[in-house]
């Protein structure tokens, strides 16, 4: 009854049922590790102790920036250059924007340093100038940005000395000298001006730990997997079935022998 499993019709089907069903299983299983390193992530980052209590390393130590790193106290020491705003930025659900600063190193190098937070609109508040001088600047580290913040548009069209995001990317063409892709922000505030005096930016999560969005959908994608490989083999079984049910059926003199 079941040697039309062995025609070159299902021979074919055979084949497929057979790679694809340890390919869903692999699948699965690499979307379920996916999801188990973030939440192992998400763990480490729960015992970290707060940064504000974290013994400051210097920046060449804690480059590049990794999920391990990301958040660690940099210090490094340079004299201030440019600056730029960053407009678009949420503090406390507030609009306001960054206020932000290059401080040139002695590597040759220049840091991106987010010196504080300003309520108001980009370009009409009134900013502090940076210190002149050599200083030395301790701040929490951060991965530079990929995509804009808040919504905040990267593609260009801000008046001359504001910044869409964060980034060596988005620096390279605005000033004559090489940016780290990384960037610090001060857990000290500053005094500010007419606008007050400037809050210091928290540090976020590195990008791809925690318990987020992404996080979960890489679970929901471990029990789609799963299911695909469950109905893989379902169809095969209804398939051999139907056809085992017609093959009776035919030498029972019930249906004619179709071939």
């Amino acid at each position: 009854m079941y040697r039309f499993l062995l025609t070159p019709r299902w021979w074919g089907i055979n084949l497929f049922v057979v790679l694809a069903i340890p390919f869903c299983v692999f699948m699965g299983t690499w979307q379920l590790g996916r999801f188990e390193d973030r939440v192992q992530s998400h763990e480490e980052a729960e015992k970290q102790p707060d940064p504000g209590t974290r013994t400051a390393k210097p920046l060449a130590e804690l480059l590049p920036v990794d999920q391990e790193t990301s958040g660690r106290p940099a210090v490094t020491t340079g004299t201030y250059a440019d600056q730029f705003l960053v407009p678009g930025r949420k503090l406390d659900d507030r609009d306001g924007f960054y206020v932000l600063n290059l401080l040139r190193t002695d590597s040759g190098k220049a840091l991106p340093v987010v010196r504080g937070w300003l309520p108001g609109t980009a370009g009409r508040a009134d900013v502090p100038a940076a210190p002149a001088g050599e200083v030395t600047v301790t701040g929490d580290l951060q991965a530079s940005e990929n995509t804009g913040s808040d919504g905040v548009s990267t593609s260009g069209g801000l008046p001359e000395g504001q910044l869409g995001m964060i980034s060596a990317a988005s620096l390279v063409n605005l000033v004559p000298y090489d940016v780290y892709d990384a960037w610090v922000t001060l857990p000290e505030p500053e005094a500010g001006g007419s606008g007050g005096s400037m809050k210091p930016v928290p540090a976020v999560a590195a990008q791809g730990s925690g318990l987020d969005l992404k996080a979960f959908q890489n679970l929901g994608y471990t029990g789609e997997w799963f299911v695909f490989g469950g109905f893989v083999l379902f169809m095969w079984f209804r398939l051999v079935r139907r056809e085992a049910e017609a093959a009776r059926d035919v030498e029972l003199g019930l249906a004619a022998d179709a071939d």
